[in-house]
């Protein structure tokens, strides 16, 4: 069944008259009239009964007529959606995202997003660097925002922020009245770290600052999870580590009772990055990098103006 004939059907269904409808579809009427009959010949029925005065629809053609509308609407939206996805227009987007880029970064790169892309679906994951790294890597992520660029060449990588580390306290600790810290006064302290595999960056930072300190950290626990570092350094004096972002966030569970504590000399710091496939040249991607540009540029305006106000 053609979905030209289709047309036509739906063209003399609706008019009524072959005359009107052979003119609404820019066809001659004997045109027409053929096509009517080919289709009635296909389907095996009469569809239209055709007087010299009127044209009526049979039982089976009042049925065509509703049944012929929507497989028409359908396969319009359908090539709608094939040449808006292809565009980058439109389609599902799995990121990745971390703490940090959730504060500063994806918020407005999603607005925006959603101004000139409303038909882009985009489902939001957040992870470490390393877990993310690997659900790029097997598909299952198209975007990451992670801390620190991949050696791996099968990413592509842009720096977005640099983003200072602090210490994390419990209100108790004696720390928790400070505004900042020696890095070197960490030598004193049992601290909670994380897996290297869980985010590589940060915990080379940590550790260059240890070096560059001229101590060595007395790691007593690994925790993968911030959200239980929070509340082990909130029940024992011992000191974890966040992004500074953290600092001026709203309070979150695991974060109610804890402080957090600027490190300086050295200060560590992590470069956050958004991350994608090298072979994933897809519209839709590039749509999004466009957003996630654009919210950086916000951003450095709005820090600007924070420092102009000070």
């Amino acid at each position: 069944m053609e979905l030209r004939l289709l047309a036509s059907f739906v063209a003399v269904a609706e008019e009524l008259h072959f005359g009107r409808a052979a003119a609404r579809l820019h066809l001659a009427q004997p045109s027409l009239s053929q096509q009517i009959q080919r289709l009635e010949r296909s389907v095996g029925v009469q569809l239209v009964e055709r007087s010299s005065r009127q044209v009526n629809l049979t039982p089976a053609g009042e049925v065509l007529r509703d049944l012929a509308r929507s497989i028409l609407t359908q396969t319009e939206e359908a090539r709608s959606t094939v040449r808006e996805v292809a565009l980058g227009r439109a389609g599902t987007l799995q990121i990745g995202y971390n703490f940090a880029s959730g504060q500063r970064i994806l918020p407005a790169a999603l607005v925006r997003m959603n101004t000139i892309l409303p038909n882009v679906t985009v489902n939001l994951i957040e992870q470490r660097t390393g877990p993310q790294l690997a659900a790029l890597s097997a598909g299952a992520l198209d975007i990451g925002l992670v801390y620190g660029r991949p050696a791996a060449t099968e990413f592509h990588s842009q720096p977005l922020l640099q983003v200072p580390l602090v210490a994390v306290v419990g209100r108790g600790h004696s720390w928790a009245r400070r505004a900042r810290t020696s890095f070197s006064e960490l030598a004193g302290q049992s601290c909670i770290l994380f897996e290297r595999q869980q985010c590589p960056a940060m915990y080379d930072a940590i550790h260059h600052a240890a070096e560059r300190s001229g101590i060595k950290l007395n790691v007593e626990h690994h925790l993968d999870d911030p959200n239980a570092t929070a509340i082990m350094v909130s029940v024992k004096p011992m000191v974890g580590f966040a992004s500074s972002v953290r600092a001026g966030a709203a309070p979150t569970a695991g974060y109610n009772q804890t402080v957090t504590v600027a490190l300086h000399d050295p200060v560590p710091t992590v470069e956050l990055c958004i991350v994608w496939r090298a072979d994933d040249t897809r519209p839709i991607v590039r749509s999004f990098l466009g957003c996630i540009e654009s919210a950086r540029s916000s951003e450095s305006v709005t820090k600007l103006q924070s420092l102009l106000a000070q």
